[in-house]
Parts: C-alpha cells; sequence; structure tokens
C-alpha cells in the first residue's frame, strides 16, 4: 500500500496520551495514530450517508410528526411505554 507522510501539531497533554497508550500496546505511536484517523474518517463517511439517507425520506415523505415522536419519548421508561412510532409513506 502507498504511504504519504502527513503531520499535524497536536497539543502536548494528547501527544503524551498517544505515547502511552503505544507504550502500553508496544506499537509505535504512527500505528495509533493511524488507527485513530482511520476509525475518525469511518464515523464521519457513515454520519454522510446517514444524513443523505435521511434527506432521501424527507424528499420521499417518509416523516414523523414531531408529537408523535416527543410522546413516545415521554413514555420511555414508564409503566406503559409507547411503541416508537414509524413514518407515514
Amino acid at each position: 500500500m502507498d504511504t504519504k507522510v502527513m503531520t499535524a501539531h497536536v497539543p502536548l497533554d494528547l501527544a503524551e496520551k498517544v505515547d502511552t497508550w503505544a507504550a502500553r500496546l508496544e506499537r509505535p505511536r504512527g500505528w495509533i495514530i493511524k488507527q485513530a484517523l482511520a476509525d475518525w474518517v469511518a464515523v464521519e463517511e457513515r454520519r454522510r450517508e446517514m444524513t443523505l439517507e435521511a434527506l432521501a425520506d424527507i424528499e420521499a415523505g417518509r416523516l414523523i410528526p414531531h408529537s408523535k415522536v416527543k410522546a413516545w419519548a415521554e413514555s420511555l421508561g414508564t409503566d406503559h411505554p409507547l411503541p416508537p412510532p414509524v413514518p407515514r409513506d
């Protein structure tokens, strides 16, 4: 796999935490940073996918009225919670 060197200025306390974890895991600092960056990118990509899915639902009219979501949320933790609301088509 081709690689590219990247640099970043990070606060000292964060750098020390990275060094601590690298020592605990017996891995190089770069491995820790690569893992963290890969995880962050994956989360952001999934967030974008979910946003696009939500926008498609809105355009298709698959919506749940706020009042139904609020009633459901308020019922949680009670003796008779409501079933989760479903989008109307």
